[in-house]
């Protein structure tokens, strides 16, 4: 903010601001809302709210792999074609863990690499990239002839989900105004599972092809979203903050004016148009302090300046937002969803379900996500991140501690115990509509919102790949797990959910209602009073800029 004690040269500003109707300096008034929060002003920004919801069939890529796979894991021809993940091949839980994490390695790389091609080609167009990877990665899993094949195939095609599950929460963060801006993030967890739903029941109908396509097909039509993301991707908007980035300001301030259905007289368009090109240029500054030696615009020094971008999430002003986007995807995966949704007709056997019961109930817990996930377009913005996260650790520790009590108790004898058996798959629903509301969606929206312009793509490849990474560790460990433990899989999720609420508790700040360029207020960090002068200093030069903008497009008659 502008302090005229501190900066006397910026007082014939204000007055010359205050003098522009269009204009008005945020020392004045507290930013004015968009519209309605929640769902209510999903219908007053139709447009951007089209551009998340398309977006988002990148996260439909992971969904459906996940869905996929449980179901082809038990089926006939693909064990026949596979025999080294039947149920009698010695290593076959391993070769299974292997199989299934090698997307979530795959996803991982994609993640890491996102991160510098999003800031370098811009978020719209590196969609596109991981469009490619991903198709290429799915020809090459439909087309599999050998054990080998399939898992190099599904690791190329995890680099463009990891790709694609970075980018599009990051996309959607900077095309959305604050008021709705958690509510279309839970697009993404949205599409995540519905993809999952889908693919369920595709390979549920697909089991039942007397050959190879029974596995074949489910993996051929994965394509079918990436190759409508593809064609419609050139027709989305640039991030009028990545343009921003790059000096493009009066594209970006068009852009804005598109995606929030304004034109450029509009108080709150100018006053967020300013905020974005006041933290780009402090960033810019901090940038040259830090790395004077990659700043003479070589092609050298721009690549090292990516790699430092990436060291930067560590450094102070930003370290804390790194952990809380890597520690959020990490209780995300340790709370034990994937395990449920990977390996479900395995730990439905363990509570005495037949094998047909065992697909019917995986289907169940896959909608009980999606439906609370549903749930959550209102709850978001509506409760805020915390009540959420609060809310859904406890109830996953309850669902975790009662099942594990159940099964030390009646796992041996289910058919004399099928009331405790049902139980157990009663609090297993429990649990996915609890995490469906709560720690599915938010560790996809807080990342995406915290870090600062420069480094939110980077801060985000991190947070990403700590999913897959985890991710990666849960496919590989569960079904050992399951085998030789028994119920003390549940525990050991459990114990996990219970550090989840603790580690919340102390680290994890509210975002609800903030614009991208107030993070630094919610987490405290770059608040000395030198980093406020520097702030001040830039906003008031560039609110002066803004004010001469107006001067000349009102003598030229070309406000609109």
């Amino acid at each position: 903010m502008v302090d005229k004690n501190e900066f006397p040269e910026t007082e014939h500003l204000e007055s010359d601001i205050k003098s522009k109707p269009t204009l008005i300096l945020p020392s004045e008034s507290e930013r004015q809302p968009y519209g309605e929060a929640g769902l209510k002003g999903i219908l007053t920004n139709k447009y951007v709210a089209v551009c998340a919801a398309f977006a988002t069939l990148g996260g439909a890529m992971f969904g459906y792999d996940q869905g996929v796979v449980s179901v082809t894991l038990t089926m006939d021809h693909f064990l026949a074609r596979f025999p080294e993940v039947g149920p009698d091949a010695p290593g076959a839980g391993f070769q299974k863990g292997i199989l299934t994490a090698m997307i979530e390695l795959g996803a991982f790389i994609g993640a890491m690499n996102q991160g510098w091609i999003a800031d370098k080609i811009s978020r719209k167009w590196s969609i596109m990239v991981a469009v490619i990877i991903f198709l290429f990665g799915s020809a090459l899993q439909t087309g599999a002839m050998s054990f080998d094949m399939l898992v190099g195939a599904r690791f190329v095609g995890g680099i463009g989900v990891g790709m694609l599950a970075m980018v599009a929460p990051l996309y959607i963060s900077e095309i959305a105004p604050p008021e709705i801006r958690g509510t279309l993030l839970v697009l993404q967890e949205l599409s995540i599972v519905t993809a999952i739903v889908i693919a369920f029941y595709i390979t549920y109908a697909t089991r039942y092809i007397p050959n190879e396509w029974s596995w074949r097909l489910p993996f051929l039509i994965q394509m079918v979203p990436a190759i409508f993301l593809g064609i419609g991707m050139p027709f989305l908007p640039y991030s009028p903050r990545w343009l921003a980035g790059r000096g493009r300001d009066e594209e970006a301030l068009q852009v804005l004016c598109k995606l929030r259905g304004l034109d450029t007289t509009d108080d709150r368009v100018i006053r967020e148009w300013v905020e974005i090109r006041s933290e780009v240029a402090y960033c810019n500054e901090v940038s040259i302090v830090r790395h004077p030696n990659c700043q003479d615009g070589s092609s050298a020094s721009r690549a090292m300046l990516h790699v430092w971008s990436y060291l930067d999430c560590f450094r102070k002003g930003c370290w804390k937002r790194t952990h809380v986007g890597m520690g959020l995807m990490f209780f995300q995966q340790f709370g034990g969803v994937n395990a449920l949704i990977y390996y479900s007709p395995s730990l439905f056997e363990g509570m005495g379900l037949n094998y047909s019961m065992q697909l019917h109930m995986s289907g169940v817990i896959n909608i009980c996500q999606m439906v609370a996930c549903f749930w959550s377009l209102w709850g978001m913005d509506k409760f805020g991140r915390r009540p959420l996260l609060f809310g859904g650790a406890s109830c996953m520790i309850l669902a975790h501690l009662i099942i594990a009590v159940l099964m030390s108790q009646y796992q041996s004898n289910w058919p004399d115990h099928s009331t405790e058996g049902w139980v157990c798959v009663a609090f297993l629903c429990f649990f996915m509509l609890s995490y469906g509301a709560s720690w599915g969606p938010v560790p996809w929206a807080l990342p995406a919102e915290i870090f600062p312009s420069s480094l939110r793509a980077k801060g985000m490849a991190f947070s990403t790949m700590s999913v897959w990474l985890n991710n990666f560790i849960i496919g590989l460990i569960t079904p050992p797990l399951v085998q030789n433990t028994g119920y003390g899989t549940y525990v050991f999720f459990c114990a996990f959910c219970a550090l989840s609420f603790v580690w919340t508790w102390f680290f994890v700040p509210e975002t609800n209602g903030k614009t991208l360029e107030e993070m630094d207020a919610v987490f405290g960090d770059n608040s000395t009073s030198v980093e406020t002068e520097q702030r001040a200093r830039i906003e008031a030069t560039i609110w002066a800029n803004a004010a001469a903008r107006s001067d000349g497009l009102e003598g030229t008659h070309q406000i609109t």
